[in-house]
């Protein structure tokens, strides 16, 4: 009697996609070096309004070196120092701080800035705005308030119908919130001028070019892979829109997490092809994390996917970069 043996296939390879670009962009890079900078030459406690980014480990990283974080400006004593986070602030928000005659360092990131700029030059001319984003996020709080007479925010495509703004309006312009997914904000857009025949484009894209790289990588990587893993924090919108983006694209599961602890070994089970990416406030550490983690689980096999070239930099607040008095 012969014994027959069945023949196993071999396992396909275990492999990691890593998504170029992904983690820190220009304008978190700034932000992040002027709380440094701010620390160096000033010292704790250093106040902070919001969190600088939206990511966990940033924020407790400058908690253990003396940086207070705060709501609102009313909490912070009468002449510390006082930094602005990434996402911006309204007017109403520095005027508070002259009141209570804070030194302020201003992380805003320049292209929020020009957000900013845009509202209130649009206003200034007439125009109804439609801000395209999401309620309640600090950097469309801090636009709308450049104009809050004149700007009617516009929280996705389902929110269109709704808009209570005149359809025979002449002078309307759409702009929006840098952290968006592009796919949404057309759709957006498109379902407005369906509503609104008169209404503009702005005179440049609004969405920030980190934003936009990221969610290109993550389309050109995602059709490709079982799961997505996105590095970042729930409260961070550019993040969240990468896990989007990443199941519109094709793959089928895609997960947040600030820590590579936070991966649950079942979403690895029947997984080949595990895609990474990080968002745009994610520093690189966190990422290795992950890739050490797959490493440990036999994905051993990491090849980078890159859809483009990031050389974009942006200068500190000048306070922060004149030369210390002797």
């Amino acid at each position: 009697m012969t014994e027959q043996t069945d023949m196993i296939a071999e396992p396909a390879t275990k492999r990691v996609l890593l998504a170029e670009p992904r983690g820190y962009c220009a304008g978190v890079d700034r932000a992040v070096e002027t709380v440094e900078k701010a620390l160096e030459k000033h010292g704790a406690p250093l106040y902070m309004r919001k969190e600088i980014v939206h990511n966990k480990y940033v924020v407790e990283s400058f908690t253990k070196r003396g940086v207070i974080f705060v709501d609102e400006t009313d909490e912070v004593p009468h002449g510390a120092n006082l930094v602005f986070s990434a996402h911006g602030v309204s007017p109403a928000v520095r005027e508070s701080a002259k009141q209570l005659e804070l030194t302020t360092f201003d992380a805003t990131c320049p292209l929020v800035t020009k957000v900013h700029t845009e509202v209130k030059r649009f206003a200034r001319e007439g125009y109804q705005i439609l801000l395209v984003g999401h309620e309640g996020h600090e950097e469309v709080e801090g636009t709308a308030g450049e104009a809050p007479d004149v700007v009617t925010l516009v929280d996705g495509p389902d929110a269109v119908d709704a808009l209570e703004v005149p359809t025979d309006t002449e002078k309307l312009i759409w702009l929006s919130q840098t952290t968006l997914s592009v796919d949404e904000t057309m759709e957006t857009v498109r379902r407005l001028k369906e509503k609104y025949p008169t209404l503009i484009d702005p005179p440049s894209d609004d969405i920030c070019y980190a934003t936009q790289n990221r969610q290109s990588a993550v389309k050109a990587m995602a059709p490709q892979c079982d799961l997505v893993i996105v590095v970042g924090s729930q409260n961070s919108s550019n993040s969240v829109r990468l896990v989007e983006v990443a199941l519109q694209a094709g793959a089928d599961a895609a997960h947040l997490v600030d820590y590579a602890d936070e991966i649950d070994l079942a979403w690895l089970e029947g997984v080949t092809t595990v895609g990474v990416t990080s968002g745009a406030s994610v520093p690189e550490i966190l990422v290795r994390g992950v890739i050490e983690l797959l490493d440990e689980h036999g994905y051993s096999d990491v090849s980078t996917v890159k859809t483009a070239q990031e050389t974009i930099t942006f200068a500190l607040p000048r306070e922060l970069r004149m030369p210390q008095k002797a």
